[in-house]
């Protein structure tokens, strides 16, 4: 009888390992923790800066017309949610009328599936902030590229984006918004 319990008791042992090691692979693949020890930097210049040019050699000059520069056309400062976050949003318009926002100087922790939001909601401060993009009308323009640096996401061209009025570096996994900005027409 002795034997017995011994023999069942190795089975159970293992499937209680099993289980734990799935667990815990599981957990780690969900949180995906190592992701606040690396930061990725993007530093991507802003769309549609068009340079003068100088009339060629030879060439009698007359006076050139500046070249359609990018408007901006609301902004503002991020504020921290669930992690902390800050830097610059810009909502602009390009020279071909296509709309980008653009984050500059954006510092915040890295994380699992982060996106950036265009959004009607509010900007609330503090925790009771973290959950309210996902209450009313958002665009999701893609994964955030990189947690530090300057980078633009592009508004598709069907998205009006006067009926935006802030932007959230939101965690899709989880629904919190790690930060987010109001944006005030310039």
């Amino acid at each position: 009888m002795g034997r017995g319990r011994k023999t069942l008791g190795r089975p159970l042992a293992i499937g209680v390992l099993v289980v734990s090691v799935t667990g815990v692979g599981l957990g780690a693949y969900w949180f995906q923790p190592w992701k606040l020890w690396q930061d990725e930097t993007v530093r991507e210049a802003l769309p549609g800066v068009v340079a003068p040019t100088a009339p060629a050699a030879g060439v009698p000059s007359a006076s050139p017309s500046p070249a359609p520069q990018p408007r901006t056309l609301a902004g503002g400062a991020l504020i921290s949610h669930e992690h902390a976050t800050s830097g610059s949003v810009k909502l602009v318009r390009l020279p071909d009328g296509s709309h980008v926002v653009r984050l500059e100087d954006l510092d915040t922790s890295n994380g699992p599936d982060l996106r950036v939001w265009l959004t009607d909601a509010p900007v609330k401060e503090g925790r009771a902030g973290w959950h309210v993009f996902d209450d009313g009308a958002y665009v999701s323009l893609g994964k955030l590229k990189g947690n530090k640096g300057s980078q633009n996401y592009a508004v598709p061209a069907d998205v009006d984006p006067s009926r935006y009025t802030s932007v959230s570096i939101w965690c899709d996994r989880f629904d919190v918004s790690f930060g987010a900005a109001e944006l005030a027409r310039a």
